[in-house]
């Protein structure tokens, strides 16, 4: 009988923080960029519309990664224990998340081109995206094509900013809206 090997929760522990670390480094980096490539905000020209949002625009944008990132922090407690997890691996596990909400919550700006959508510090074309039929006038969601379940990409802003912005999307959106 063949006896299966668990592997040490050091080692997992490890991994699983360093990946959570890369995770949290590489939004911070992209996050640091929106300044730069969105300077200015308002009407920029007939092409160019560029916003930003406000923390609460930002809870109502992430509510759901919210909602994910708080079971994320609770779930390993229940574990440390039974898995015989050093108690240092939840603490900085915790923090980690802790500060990937707090980027979350930063306040982001957003840039509407003729040719791309600037949002969290990427710059996505157009035909990469597609408006959602969500109805929500708290946030525009589109869709990343080819993400699956990790499509949505939703913009926050207020709501004279997002009426604006919603328009123009449309208005570039316009042909493929008319195929489906």
């Amino acid at each position: 009988m063949d006896i299966i090997s668990i592997p040490n929760s050091g080692v997992i522990g490890s991994v699983a923080i360093s990946i959570l670390a890369i995770i949290v480094l590489w939004d911070a980096f992209w996050l640091t960029r929106q300044k730069r490539d969105i300077p200015k905000l308002g009407k920029l020209s007939d092409d160019v519309f560029a916003w930003a949002s406000e923390g609460p625009n930002e809870v109502v944008r992430q509510w759901g990664n919210l909602a994910s990132m708080a079971a994320m922090m609770a779930l390993p407690w229940g574990l440390v224990e039974i898995s015989n997890t050093p108690i240092l691996y939840p603490i900085i596990w915790d923090i980690l998340l802790s500060l990937h909400l707090i980027s979350l919550l930063i306040p982001k700006r957003y840039a509407v081109t003729k040719t791309h959508l600037f949002a969290d510090g990427q710059r996505y074309e157009w035909k990469r995206l597609k408006l959602s039929k969500s109805k929500t006038q708290r946030r525009i969601i589109l869709l990343r094509k080819g993400w699956g379940i990790f499509a949505p990409l939703p913009l926050g802003g207020n709501y004279h900013d997002l009426v604006e912005a919603k328009a123009r999307i449309q208005q570039i959106l316009q042909p493929e809206l008319e195929d489906e």
